[in-house]
C-alpha cells in the first residue's frame, strides 16, 4: 500500500503541474480525491491491514491528501494569474490615443421660437400657463360657446375617449383660457402653449398632433385695436420689423368680433408657390374679442370687462422663422435637416 501511495503521489503531482486550465484541474482534484477518486480508492483496502500498520498507513494518506491540496492549489493559482496577464494584455487601453468627440445636441428650432415668444409675452406682463392635453368636452367645447351640432365636436375631427364624447384629447390650448377666467382673478394676462390634436391629414402644412398657443387678456376697456397693436408688435418681433400682416374677417364660436391673421409667404415674398398654396400668404393665428356669452359663463360681467383672445399654430412660426417649406420636417428628426438650427 505504500507503494500504492507513492507512485499516487507521483503521478498526481505530475498531472497537476503539467494541467494547462481551471477545468482541467478540477477534473483531476475529483479523479485524486473524490468519492471515488484514486486515494479513496486505496484508503478501502485498509481493512485488509493490522492493527499496528493502520495508523501509520493513515498518517501517510493524510499527508498524501495534503500534499495533492497543496499541489492543486498552487497551481490554480498560477493559473489564474496567467489568465489575468493574459486579459489584461487583450484589453490594454492605449491612453494615449485621442478621445473620442461628443457631438452637443441643441434645441429643437420649433422650440427655440417657443422660447422667443414666451420671452415676448412674459416682457409685455403676460403669465405662461399649463394644462392637460386630456380634457373635458365641456372645457373643450360647450364653456368656449361651441354648440353641440359645431362640425368640430365630430368623431371626423376629434379624438374621443369616451363613447359619449365627453372626455377628448384638445383640439385647441382654449380650455386654459376657461380655467383661467374661473379662477376669478382678474386682470388676466396670459398664453397657454401645448400639444393639440386634431384628425387632420398629414400634408406640407398640417399634421394630427401639432402646437399651439393661445394668448388672452381679460380687463376693463380691453378692444380690438389692443389686439391688433399687440399681435403686429408680437410678429415684428418673430420675424423683424416691417413684417407684412393683414387680419381678415372671420368667424370663432367664442370670439365676436372674430379675424384671421396671415403674415406675407416667407417663401415667395407673396407671389405664390406651393408652401402658400399660391396665396402669397400664411395664416398664422386666428383672433377677436372674447363672446360675452364665454365672459358671463365663467362668471365674469361681460358689461364690466372684455377681453380678446388668440390662438397660433407653434409649427407654422417656425416655418417662417426658419423658411423651412413642409411642416413634416419638423416631425421627422432626420438629423440632416437638425443639423441647419
Amino acid at each position: 500500500m505504500k507503494e500504492l501511495m507513492q507512485g499516487l503521489r507521483e503521478a498526481s503531482i505530475k498531472a497537476i503541474l503539467e494541467c494547462e486550465s481551471v477545468d482541467e484541474l478540477e477534473a483531476l482534484r475529483v479523479k485524486y480525491l473524490g468519492k471515488k477518486g484514486e486515494l479513496t480508492g486505496i484508503l478501502r483496502q485498509m481493512g485488509k491491514l493490522s492493527a499496528e500498520e493502520r495508523p501509520i498507513m493513515g498518517q501517510l494518506a493524510n499527508k498524501l491528501r495534503e500534499d495533492i491540496e497543496n499541489a492543486l492549489e498552487e497551481r490554480k493559482s498560477s493559473l489564474s494569474e496567467k489568465l489575468m496577464e493574459a486579459k489584461l494584455a487583450s484589453e490594454t487601453i492605449d491612453v494615449t490615443l485621442p478621445g473620442l468627440a461628443h457631438k452637443a445636441g441643441h434645441k429643437h428650432p420649433m422650440y427655440n421660437v417657443l422660447d422667443q415668444i414666451k420671452d415676448i409675452f412674459i416682457g409685455m406682463g403676460f403669465e405662461i400657463v399649463d394644462g392637460p392635453e386630456v380634457e373635458l368636452s365641456d372645457y373643450n367645447f360647450t364653456k368656449l360657446n361651441i354648440d353641440a351640432g359645431h362640425p368640430s365636436r365630430e368623431w371626423t375631427d376629434t379624438f374621443y375617449f369616451t363613447e359619449d364624447s365627453k372626455i377628448c384629447l384638445r383640439t385647441q390650448t382654449s380650455p386654459m383660457q376657461v380655467h383661467a377666467m374661473e379662477k376669478g382673478v382678474l386682470p388676466i394676462r396670459m398664453i397657454a402653449p401645448g400639444r393639440v390634436y386634431r384628425k387632420d391629414e398629414v400634408d406640407a402644412t398640417h399634421s394630427p398632433m401639432f402646437h399651439q398657443i393661445e394668448g388672452m387678456v381679460i380687463d376693463k376697456g380691453v378692444t380690438m385695436a389692443d389686439l391688433k397693436a399687440t399681435l403686429n408688435l408680437v410678429v415684428e418681433k418673430i420675424y423683424g420689423e416691417g413684417t407684412v400682416t393683414r387680419f381678415r374677417p372671420h368667424h370663432f364660436p367664442f370670439t365676436e368680433p372674430s379675424c384671421e391673421m396671415d403674415i406675407q409667404c416667407h417663401k415667395c415674398g407673396g407671389r405664390g408657390c406651393p408652401t402658400c398654396k399660391g396665396e402669397g400668404w400664411i395664416e398664422v393665428l386666428g383672433a377677436g374679442m372674447v363672446h360675452p356669452k364665454v365672459l358671463a359663463g365663467c362668471g365674469i360681467d361681460p358689461d364690466e370687462y372684455s377681453g380678446w383672445a388668440f390662438g397660433m399654430g407653434l409649427e407654422r412660426l417656425a416655418m417662417g422663422e426658419y423658411k423651412i417649406n413642409d411642416l413634416r420636417l419638423i416631425f421627422e428628426n432626420d438629423i440632416r435637416f437638425l443639423e441647419q438650427f
